[in-house]
C-alpha cells in the first residue's frame, strides 16, 4: 500500500504578505480558517514519515504579473514571503519558493518528489481556483496524482472556493484528480 499510495502534501502561498492585517485582502479571513487544519495534517503527514512541502510566491519587484491588476506582493527574497509561523514549518519540511503560480514550475519540485517515490500530491493552501488548482493539475502533468483537501485549501470567499471544487471534483481525469476533505484523504490512505 506504502509504494502505491505514498503521499506528499503541498502547503501553497501561506506566506506573511497574505496575512498581514495591514493588506486588507480579501483572502485573508479565509486563510486564517485553514492553518490549523493544514497544520494538523502536516503533524499527521510528518508523523507517517511523508514529506511535507511549503511551495510559496517568490515574485520579483518587476514581474510581468504586476502589469496587470495584481499589487506587488510577496516579493523573493523579503520577510512577506516567508512561510508564516503558524503553520510551523519543521527542520525536515522543504520549502519551494515559486516564481508563478504552480509549485511545479521551475522550482525541482517534481524531481524532489520522485526522489521520495511520491504518488499522491495533498494540495492544501491559497488561492483554490489559482495556485492550488494549477500546482494540482500541474501534478498529473508531471504523472503524480492530486487530491485538493477541500477543508485545508481557500479563496477570496466560500463561494468562489466551492464553485473551484465542484468544477473540478468530477472530471475525466478523476480517480487522477479528486476533491476531498482532510479526514477523507487520511481514510483513503489507510490512517486513522
Amino acid at each position: 500500500m506504502r509504494a502505491k499510495n505514498n503521499p506528499a502534501i503541498l502547503v501553497i502561498d501561506m506566506v506573511k504578505d497574505y496575512f498581514d492585517p495591514r493588506r486588507n485582502l480579501k483572502i485573508t479571513p479565509y486563510a486564517k480558517a485553514i492553518v490549523n487544519p493544514i497544520k494538523d495534517l502536516a503533524t499527521t503527514f510528518r508523523k507517517n514519515g511523508w514529506p511535507v512541502v511549503f511551495a510559496t510566491d517568490a515574485f520579483r519587484e518587476d514581474d510581468f504579473i504586476f502589469s496587470a491588476r495584481m499589487e506587488p506582493e510577496s516579493i523573493e527574497g523579503t520577510e512577506g514571503a516567508e512561510v508564516i509561523d503558524e503553520l510551523e514549518r519543521q527542520p525536515g519540511d522543504l520549502w519551494f519558493p515559486k516564481p508563478r503560480f504552480s509549485a511545479f514550475f521551475q522550482t525541482g519540485l517534481a524531481e524532489y518528489l520522485r526522489e521520495r517515490e511520491v504518488r499522491i500530491c495533498a494540495v492544501t493552501g491559497i488561492a483554490t481556483p489559482v495556485c492550488v488548482l494549477t500546482t494540482a493539475l500541474d501534478a498529473i502533468c508531471y504523472d503524480f496524482r492530486s487530491v485538493i483537501v477541500s477543508d485545508c485549501s481557500a479563496a477570496a470567499s466560500d463561494k468562489i472556493h466551492k464553485d473551484a471544487l465542484n468544477l473540478y471534483g468530477r472530471t475525466a481525469l478523476y480517480p487522477l484528480l479528486k476533491v476531498s476533505s482532510a479526514s477523507e484523504l487520511l481514510s483513503d490512505l489507510g490512517v486513522d
